[in-house]
């Protein structure tokens, strides 16, 4: 497999969901003056990195072989490069866990058994209408909650006590609305790209019996949905500001609307894979990277003025 071919078969470009995920989260560590522990944040970086390849291998391979289309080397190098990407992500994994705690385990755990179940399964998520859900909540705020939780101090957002006999959970009610907070436009931007690839392919997948779900609601539900959940990112930005989570230099990145909007109405009046399809990956780039840098800018004012 040429080195293009493995770009192509890992769909480089979608990556950005995750590293924008971590470049907003770590600029709010840097905007509250918490300390980012170096090793740990770099072993979930490549972690989290190599995951993200390995669970779109795995879609790839096992959509190819159903659907027909070709891959970019022959069936067994593409197993060998998944199979290499899943264990070097586990290995990275189990060691944050030795760095870290319990809670680093279950939600690990966690984001390997959805990443698996997404395509491999009896009932793959990527063929169920939850599919945008589930990829927005796992890019857009499992990831920023696991870099926040590694790089904050023990307790800071919950406490697990784990026997043979019961499992206690004691969460921090303000913290974790915070998070919450501030993984609403990850979450939106990127389950939007799923929702328009899924209004894009729909009558490709209903062809193979995938139902997503612009099939349940129908296409011109699927598109107000797709401005909808533009427009809630906006909203919520304003309300990161109101809450004082975010320095008021944060509202700069409501401009980021003219362009976001322009897409809209281009993808509102023709849904092409080719053609506008993209328009969902410009306007995450436009909103996120906005958003990353009014965090940093509020950091280093914040940082000024004390």
């Amino acid at each position: 497999m040429t080195i293009s071919g493995f770009l192509k078969y890992v769909e480089i470009k979608t990556k950005i969901t995750s590293v924008f995920s971590f470049a907003m989260i770590t600029g709010y560590l840097f905007s509250i003056g918490q300390p980012v522990d170096v090793q740990k944040t770099a072993v979930f970086f490549a972690g989290m990195f190599l995951f993200d390849l390995a669970t779109t291998s795995i879609n790839n391979y096992i959509d190819t072989k159903s659907n027909g289309l070709p891959l970019p080397a022959s069936r067994k190098s593409a197993a060998v490069i998944t199979a290499f990407l899943l264990v070097a992500s586990v290995g990275l994994g189990i060691g944050l866990v030795l760095m870290t705690d319990t809670i680093v385990l279950l939600i690990g755990a966690l984001c390997f058994a959805t990443g698996v179940l997404y395509t491999y399964g009896p009932l793959p998520i990527s063929r169920q209408p939850w599919g945008e859900l589930v990829s927005g909540l796992f890019y857009g705020l499992v990831i920023p909650f696991l870099i926040l939780y590694i790089n904050m101090p023990q307790g800071y957002y919950m406490t697990v006590s784990l026997s043979a006999e019961t499992l206690s959970v004691e969460l921090q009610i303000l913290p974790i609305l915070t998070v919450l907070l501030l993984a609403v436009s990850p979450v939106c931007c990127t389950a939007n790209i799923m929702l328009a690839n899924n209004i894009c392919d729909l009558e490709k997948d209903v062809r193979v019996k995938r139902h997503t779900l612009p099939y349940y609601i129908g296409v011109p539900n699927a598109l107000k949905l797709f401005a909808f959940i533009y427009y809630i990112t906006y909203a919520n930005t304003v309300l990161l500001v109101i809450t004082r989570i975010l320095h008021p230099v944060a509202l700069l990145a409501l401009i980021t609307i003219v362009p976001v909007q322009k897409n809209i109405n281009i993808f509102m009046s023709m849904q092409d894979k080719e053609e506008t399809f993209p328009v969902s990956i410009v306007n995450f780039i436009a909103i996120m990277s906005a958003l990353v840098l009014v965090i940093w800018i509020g950091g280093f004012l914040t940082r000024m003025a004390v």
